[in-house]
Formats: structure tokens, C-alpha cells, sequence
């Protein structure tokens, strides 16, 4: 994580805090995939940039000590993508030792046009994480979506995938995520949502909801953005009131009280972040009313 993380946590003086409240838990909550019923823990990792780095020993070990944290604490969900950089590379080397590889429900993407493409950047990916199935895979950015669609259905019965999606990060792409949602039968789809960008909810996520669909949530931390609004800042007497002991568990309960979501996915590159962040994936949630608390505190930064 940036400077601005960590410098949130050392000035608020709650990591201790938050890493206690993490391993008092049981379990983590889970919400299920509509389409099975598989029931997956609440809060996931996402790979982006955090996992992009050269595949050695010295460079993989601190995100190996993250993903081993957060197996251990009942993690299970880890999204990359091909257009990652080395990330693929790098969780192959992570989830080759001992079992890991059999407790990841692991999702990865397709950004190819043609299906001699696709299948073959899937096959790379595969190679890549070093695995023969892929949980879900999904079309990213929208990238050629009919056809590629097809392909992953055709992976989805060939049993080299269990679940098939579609993905975008920004709000201009929802006005093409919206009728893909209506028209194809997805298992998942993935959007950015985060407190102080609430777009997706007013027709993404109760869309989600009403046609079954599973939802990712990417970029809850607003890329850093939150992080840097609250530097300094004391957290809000809500705060108390749902649980949280960090900043970062103030976003993340924020995002999972809207129950259309099944899974954020922020990137963790170190064990004490993915031991804080899964403190959030614990009753209690925000009402609507401590939902509507938290967002008045961010909007009036």
C-alpha cells in the first residue's frame, strides 16, 4: 500500500487494534454466488498493481506472507488479470507451494478479440498461475464482449472455468454494462463502488440483485483517494456503532452494507493490511441510516 496508508494507520494508532479484532473472529461473513448458492467470504484481494512485480523470491515473499495471512484468517477469493503485469506470474509462484492453490477461489480475466485469441491468452493463464481451472473468468473492460462471452461459456462446459462475468472501472462504462446484464446470463459482474462514488448503486447494483448476479466490488479505497481525504482525521462516533476499528474497515463496512455486493477486493500487499481489512468482513454492517452517517462525513471533507 501507498505512503498515505500506512502513515493513516500510524498516526490513528489502530493497526494493533484491528489486527486483535481480526483474529478474535471465527470466520468471516459470506455471501453467496446467486447463480449456485456457493457461499464466498466477504472480502477478497485484488491484484492490481500491488502483485504487478518481478517474480523473484525477495520481491514475492512479502505477498506470499499476505496471502498465507489471509488463508489463514478464511480468505478465499483473489482476482487478477492477464493485464496485470507479472501478477499471474507471481501468484503461480505463491499458489504452487502446499495446497494454497485448492483454498483460492481464483478469478482472472480475457481482454482478447477473436476466439483463437482468447482461448489462447486464457491457456497463458492457466500456464501463467500454474493451475488446470480457473474459478471464474471474465470479460474485462467489456473487451469484445459477445464473443468472448461465448468463449468462457464454452470453457464454463468444457469444466475449465466454474463461473463466467464481465468487468468495468469506471462509471462512463455502466451505460454498456447495463444491457450486457440484461441480456447475457452472468454469474458475476465487477465495478468500482467505494463511499464517495456511489454511482453504481443507483442502477448496477439493484440490477445485480434483481437478475442474480454475484458482484465484485474493485477499487474501494478509490485508488487511495479516501485514504488521503481522512489523513489526520479521527473517525466518526458511526464508526463505533458498526465496528470499526481503521479507516480502511470504514470503507469496506460502507461497501458491504449495501447487500447487492458479495465481494470488494482491495489490493493487500502486506499481512498486516490483509489483517485489518478482513476485520471488516464481521457484524455488524451499517444500517441505512449509518450508511447515510458515513456518507455525510465523507461528502463534507
Amino acid at each position: 500500500m501507498p505512503v498515505s496508508r500506512r502513515a493513516l494507520l500510524a498516526t490513528a494508532a489502530l493497526a494493533p487494534v484491528a489486527l486483535r479484532s481480526a483474529r478474535a473472529e471465527p470466520a468471516l461473513l459470506r455471501r453467496p454466488i446467486p447463480s449456485s448458492g456457493e457461499m464466498l467470504p466477504a472480502i477478497g484481494i485484488g491484484t492490481s498493481r500491488r502483485y504487478e512485480v518481478e517474480p523473484t523470491a525477495e520481491r514475492v515473499k512479502p505477498l506470499r506472507e499476505a496471502v498465507e495471512a489471509f488463508l489463514r484468517l478464511g480468505g478465499r477469493v483473489i482476482d487478477t488479470a492477464p493485464s496485470y503485469g507479472t501478477a499471474e506470474d507471481v501468484l503461480g509462484l505463491i499458489l504452487s507451494d502446499g495446497d494454497l492453490r485448492r483454498q483460492v477461489f481464483l478469478a482472472s480475466k480475457v481482454d482478447t478479440r477473436g476466439p483463437d485469441d482468447t482461448r489462447a491468452q486464457f491457456a497463458r493463464s492457466l500456464k501463467r498461475m500454474r493451475t488446470d481451472t480457473i474459478d471464474l473468468v471474465a470479460v474485462h473492460n467489456l473487451i469484445d464482449t459477445g464473443p468472448n462471452l461465448a468463449v468462457l461459456r464454452d470453457l464454463k462446459a468444457e469444466k475449465k472455468i466454474r463461473y463466467v462475468g464481465v468487468t468495468v472501472w469506471r462509471d462512463n462504462q455502466f451505460d454498456g454494462l447495463e444491457p450486457v446484464m440484461r441480456a447475457e446470463p452472468l454469474d458475476f459482474v465487477q465495478v468500482n463502488y467505494a463511499i464517495d462514488n456511489r454511482a453504481a448503486a443507483e442502477r448496477i447494483l439493484p440490477l445485480a440483485a434483481d437478475k442474480g448476479i454475484a458482484v465484485m466490488v474493485n477499487v474501494p479505497f478509490g485508488r487511495d483517494r479516501l485514504f488521503k481525504a481522512v489523513q489526520g482525521k479521527d473517525l466518526p462516533p458511526v464508526a463505533k456503532e458498526v465496528g470499526c476499528a481503521s479507516w480502511p474497515q470504514f470503507f469496506l463496512k460502507y461497501v458491504l452494507g449495501h447487500r447487492a455486493v458479495t465481494c470488494p477486493i482491495p489490493g493487500m500487499a502486506k499481512a498486516s493490511y490483509v489483517e485489518d481489512n478482513l476485520g471488516a468482513a464481521h457484524d455488524p454492517l451499517p444500517d441505512a441510516g449509518q450508511r447515510q452517517q458515513m456518507e455525510a462525513f465523507i461528502d463534507a471533507l
